[in-house]
């Protein structure tokens, strides 16, 4: 167990976040959170938060994983000061980052979240996990299990992946399996392209439309500049900056942006 003082970072926010479906809640302030075949269990108080690792492992990967390095405070100082939404959006929302998940995990998770919830993505992601995933084991002795790999969907058919209620997704999903595991879209060369070539590789994949592709740009390949629109996003313009969203102000990071305002529109859709 290694401890560190994290300003701008509240685990709570991030696991509500919906950029990630594989925390899960122990406890006020505790998560685990499975993420590159690793089981990590989180606690924080206040701006001190404890990782369930060696400080090798911390630094090999979960630093890079919750975006550390990164100077979370600048972003929200560039927000405009006569803009009252996104300030609030900001405040509301202030400890989140966006996470340098694995590409392969959220375009399948991207894939479930069309017309779906996040409890329920959630489950579907567990269970696909559970399923088809290797299995490990956390400090705890927990048994976990790892997302699964392209080669392994690829050999399932939509029937196979029943069980898990996918709905018209799991077509989706075998597609895109095969299209990955047998090169026909080669995510390493994804990963090495810049945002608008990376978009319109990920846009042949069988199931990802604009918004899907936007948010596996922004979740999962850290070009924060992708601008997810989902139904929470457009009313949120339609209501806010019907003349469009300040882009240009906010070039550079305006993912970060639209993370704070889908964050406030969650909660406030909560709250109600």
């Amino acid at each position: 167990m290694i401890e560190y003082v994290i300003p701008d970072f509240n685990i709570d926010q991030i696991a509500r976040s919906g950029q990630c479906f594989r925390f899960r809640r122990e406890g006020e302030g505790r998560y685990s959170l499975i993420a590159g075949g690793k089981w990590l269990d989180i606690e924080q108080n206040g701006e001190t938060v404890r990782f369930s690792c060696a400080e090798n492992e911390f630094e090999g990967f979960w630093r890079d994983y919750f975006d550390l390095n990164a100077d979370y405070g600048r972003y929200k100082s560039k927000v405009a000061k006569r803009d009252a939404y996104l300030r609030a959006a900001v405040e509301t929302g202030s400890g989140l980052r966006i996470l340098r998940q694995e590409l392969w995990e959220t375009i399948i998770c991207f894939i479930i979240s069309q017309q779906n919830n996040i409890p329920r993505i959630t489950k579907c992601v567990d269970g696909l996990c559970t399923l088809f995933g290797e299995a490990g084991q956390g400090e705890n002795g927990e048994v976990y299990h790892a997302f699964p790999t392209a080669e392994r969907l690829a050999q399932c058919t939509p029937e196979e992946l029943a069980p898990i209620r996918l709905g018209y997704r799991a077509k989706y999903i075998c597609a895109t399996a095969r299209q990955v595991a047998s090169g026909a879209v080669d995510l390493e060369k994804v990963a090495r392209m810049k945002y608008a070539d990376a978009k319109n590789e990920l846009l042949r994949l069988t199931g990802v439309g604009i918004k899907v592709a936007e948010c596996i740009c922004l979740f999962g390949l850290h070009h924060i500049d992708a601008f997810p629109i989902d139904t929470h996003i457009r009313q949120m313009l339609d209501a806010h900056y019907p003349k469009g969203f300040p882009l240009t102000r906010y070039r550079g990071f305006a993912g970060v942006m639209q993370q704070y305002a889908f964050f406030y529109e969650l909660e406030m859709q909560n709250n109600r």
